[in-house]
């Protein structure tokens, strides 16, 4: 029987663990052995928008972030936008993150959780969450490409974890990229290992609100001209 794509991410996210190297002060979460519930609604996520066998497009993040899919297990969605617009609550866990508020916008602004969901499958091509050591001695978000060591650390995982997305049944004929830093790695990747054959770039949802928010509406079109071209 063939699986649908909600079960193959869900066995993803059920396998998903880092086992490589990291320089000093950084960490790796994974929020699916870190809290049982967010096992529990990562499954009712993938379940009820991707029970099917539709091919879709690739949104590409950089890693998920400690507030986001670090508790939730769904990619730029805090606990708040996930009983909103997905009608699924958590109750171990209460969140806000930044670039889950720009992107429901969008998501609304493209016709809802359901139609945006059936059309675009979004994760990251390191798949969890990184925190790293800051001067007093708190974790804070990370980025894959924050630091060159921790770069080539991931590296290879990030490229064997690309391929299993694109396994799920994703669209390889055009990608988009969220971050333009985040799109100068991944450019190399895929150059290299020929991934994609076109990949749009799009400003990251947190730059977006964190310091754009005031020309939000412009970005929102950008994202949807981009998605309808």
């Amino acid at each position: 029987m063939n699986k649908t794509f909600a079960q193959k991410v869900i066995s993803f996210n059920k396998n998903l663990k880092y086992s490589g190297k990291l320089p000093q002060d950084f960490q790796v979460m994974n929020p699916f052995l870190d809290n049982p519930e967010t096992m529990v609604v990562m499954k009712q996520f993938y379940d009820k928008f991707y029970s099917d066998n539709r091919t879709r497009k690739f949104l590409i993040g950089i890693n998920p972030s400690r507030h986001g899919a670090g508790v939730t297990g769904v990619p730029f969605t805090d606990t708040k936008n996930l009983e909103k617009y997905c009608g699924i609550k958590m109750k171990s866990a209460r969140t806000h993150e930044v670039s889950s508020v720009f992107l429901y916008d969008m998501i609304e602004a493209f016709g809802g959780a359901e139609k945006f969901y059936s059309e675009f499958y979004i994760n990251s091509p390191f798949p969890l969450a990184i925190t790293r050591k800051g001067k007093s001695g708190v974790y804070l978000n990370a980025n894959y490409y924050d630091d060159k060591e921790l770069f080539n650390c991931v590296e290879d995982f990030m490229i064997e974890s690309l391929k299993k997305h694109i396994s799920l049944g994703l669209d390889t004929s055009e990608v988009f990229v969220l971050g333009v830093k985040n799109a100068t790695f991944l450019k190399k990747i895929n150059e290299r290992e020929k991934l994609f054959e076109k990949m749009t770039v799009l400003e990251h949802p947190r730059y977006i609100q964190q310091y754009k928010s005031k020309e939000k509406d412009l970005y929102i079109d950008k994202y949807l001209i981009a998605f309808n071209n």
